[in-house]
């Protein structure tokens, strides 16, 4: 697969080569003489999501690579446990019984979304012709209520973000920092957000429903992976975080209490503010997360965890912590992106400081005019613009709401600018809105939808 340099190269990072690009320079020269493929991806509650693709007719090897990434972007965008694919027996083989099966990062793949999310082994089956199942497709009609006295709580990497509101009149909006990812108590995880809870609860006379918004991928309000709980054994994380939720509801008498990803309800955020649907909502935090409401203002049962998505095809790309595979969303758009580019940038901080404290100092370094920031708001913009434009071969969306603690003050705008710079240069044929909330929206916006998940 042709690694393709971006027009307008990102000056921290003239390494970076576009999935977007890529993906075009492989449909380019496959043009006239493609082979068209089916893959469908089946989630654990029925739904069926399929993908009509194009492949060579005879590469084996550009094949493999294409569909090795494709079918990496869908396991972590759509999620499932089961990957059918109408294709040639022997690309499917390859893909099952070699790169499924001995590569490290696709082994990580397999255990996060089979036995991890979905509780059963994670396949790739061969499925020619009348074998391939049909497309089958459930929304979540989550959100958008009101009336009653709501609490809710946002939770980030860095702070829970706690709001309250009494027949639609916000009575508290607050941050609390925490930094739960290197606990190893989970007490410290229910200290912290009973808190919050508690000091939003506490500004009205009853608490009549509860919605969280958090980071990983939760199934029936329950989380099934999260890196806020990395720090945990396995044997404490389902003893006393699994059941968490559940627990806090019974505490306040059974009301009705709705955990969603944190993506999803930027997505929501970002529908109920601007009064549309086709919405990508992503957040800019700690990691990078994402959320989808479709054309009938639904979220689908889509995971979004774009954070684990290639948007760069460079081999030598950086890895992510966690999966180890590289060029994956979550370093270039996210705190760990600002991160990674002080060194190019030339700041230096001292080595016990968190990330968190170095965006905070980056942000105040760049409202003092400090030119060496520039860099790095520039280069998240032009990784920006080319991850839209490889989102956009898999999501109809119109609006993209852009939200998290790297958006925050000028910065963000200059990620916003660049990025539109790139996608009219290189894709005018896409029409993406894309939309900061004011300041306030983008700190507690998201725990404000998120007091909308439950009905009452």
């Amino acid at each position: 697969m042709q690694l393709i340099p971006p027009s307008i190269t990102p000056s921290l990072d003239p390494d970076f080569r576009p999935a977007a690009l890529a993906w075009r320079a492989f449909a380019d020269s496959i043009a006239g003489q493609a082979r068209p493929i089916r893959i469908a991806i089946e989630q654990g509650d029925g739904s069926t999501y399929v993908f009509e693709r194009n492949i060579s007719q005879d590469n084996v090897a550009v094949n493999l690579r294409y569909l090795e990434r494709e079918l990496k972007f869908l396991l972590w965008a759509v999620g499932g446990f089961r990957i059918h694919l109408d294709a040639p027996a022997e690309l499917v083989v390859l893909l099952r019984d070699y790169v499924y099966r001995y590569d490290a990062n696709r082994l990580f793949d397999q255990e996060v979304m089979g036995p991890t999310i979905y509780g059963r082994p994670c396949e790739v089956v061969h499925a020619p012709g009348s074998a391939f199942p049909a497309a089958r497709h459930v929304t979540l009609p989550l959100g958008r209520h009101r009336g009653g006295c709501r609490v809710a709580i946002d939770k980030g990497a860095s702070d829970i973000k706690a709001y309250a509101e009494q027949d639609g009149v916000t009575t508290f909006a607050g941050e609390f920092k925490w930094d739960p990812k290197p606990q190893t108590d989970p007490a410290y995880h229910n200290h912290h957000i009973r808190h919050a809870i508690a000091a939003a609860a506490a500004t009205l006379p009853r608490v009549d429903a509860i919605g969280v918004s958090s980071a990983g991928v939760y199934i029936a309000n329950e989380p099934r992976i999260a890196s806020l709980f990395r720090g945990l054994s396995r044997a404490d994380f389902e003893r006393a975080i699994v059941p968490m939720y559940h627990r806090i509801r019974e505490e306040f008498g059974g009301i009705p209490l709705i955990v969603a990803n944190d993506g999803a309800v930027s997505a929501l955020a970002g529908s109920m503010s601007l009064n549309r649907n086709r919405v990508l909502g992503v957040a800019f935090g700690s990691s990078l997360a994402a959320g989808y409401v479709d054309a009938g203002g639904n979220i689908t049962t889509w995971l979004d965890e774009l954070a684990f998505v290639p948007i760069d095809m460079n081999p030598l790309a950086p890895a992510d912590e966690w999966s180890n595979d590289r060029g994956c969303g979550v370093q270039y758009l996210s705190q760990q992106a600002v991160n990674r580019l002080l060194t190019p940038a030339g700041i230096v901080f001292p080595a016990e400081m968190g990330v968190p404290e170095r965006l905070e100092h980056v942000q105040a370094m760049h409202r003092q005019g400090d030119p060496r920031t520039a860099g790095i708001y520039q280069t998240i913009g032009v990784y920006f613009g080319y991850a839209l434009a490889h989102y956009a071969n898999y999501y109809d969306m119109g609006t993209v709401l852009v939200m998290g603690r790297v958006t925050t003050g000028e910065g963000g705008e200059m990620i916003l600018r660049v990025a539109n710079e790139v996608l009219a240069k290189d894709f005018p044929h896409l029409s993406i809105d894309i939309r900061l909330p004011d300041e306030a929206s983008r700190r507690v916006g998201q725990a404000a939808a998120a007091a909308s998940l439950p009905q009452i």
